[in-house]
């Protein structure tokens, strides 16, 4: 499927997680948040992480690894601009899969941020990088021969919320929602209207509007 081109800095700046769930609602499409916590631990939290979904799919392990970190590494150095590397690890705890040197080499290729269902460390020098990091924890635990990528860019699932290859994210402190590429063209257009139509509605209360009157002037919640 052809990706539609967005200015991604334009999105971070006007979309955040809320009212594209909306617009999603609005859609027919009800699996598009992440349902899981998985709060924001690194990174300046005054603007949404938004990029493509580049994603990895991990599996726990407890034998001798004899390429150690080696399709991780494949994964965050085939990623490209404007995209956020997706750790789908079923909420494991068994180690730290994302850190320091991986986020170093992620800001390198100009990918924007991560979203691991796991745990992650290093999480002061990622703060010092401004480097976003969702994640479900932290723990000072190495991967190695504990976690490993087994796939690459293929469908994933977290939180009950299937995430292709290319799907739009959208990761606030209110939480995750995935925009699925069929969608994206609509949902984007949609959701920028509504955003100006959610500042109309908070001018018109602040200017004495009472929120019932506000509603049944405007339709907008």
């Amino acid at each position: 499927m052809k990706k539609t081109t967005h200015d991604f800095e334009l999105l971070k700046s006007k979309l955040y997680s809320a009212v594209v769930s909306d617009v999603l609602d609005g859609l027919d499409s009800h699996n598009h948040v992440i349902k899981c916590q998985l709060p924001q631990l690194t990174g300046k939290k005054d603007r949404p992480l938004v990029g493509r979904c580049k994603t990895t799919l991990w599996a726990d392990m407890a034998h001798e690894d004899p390429k150690p970190y080696e399709l991780e590494l494949k994964a965050v150095d085939s990623c490209k601009p404007d995209e956020v590397l997706v750790a789908a690890a079923n909420g494991s705890n068994r180690s730290a899969l994302w850190g320091e040197l991986l986020s170093t080499a992620c800001i390198r290729t100009g990918c924007v941020g991560a979203v691991v269902d796991g745990l992650v460390r290093d999480q002061i020098k990622m703060n010092a990088m401004n480097f976003p990091v969702f994640a479900k924890g932290a723990s000072p635990l190495d991967s190695k021969n504990r976690q490993k990528v087994i796939e690459i860019d293929v469908k994933v699932e977290i939180g009950n919320c299937m995430i292709s290859p290319g799907d739009i994210i959208i990761a606030d402190m209110d939480g995750i929602v995935i925009v699925p590429q069929e969608l994206e063209e609509k949902a984007i257009s949609l959701a920028l209207e509504k955003v100006t139509a959610e500042n109309t509605v908070r001018d018109a209360i602040r200017n004495g509007l009472s929120a019932t009157d506000a509603f049944k002037k405007y339709g907008v919640l």
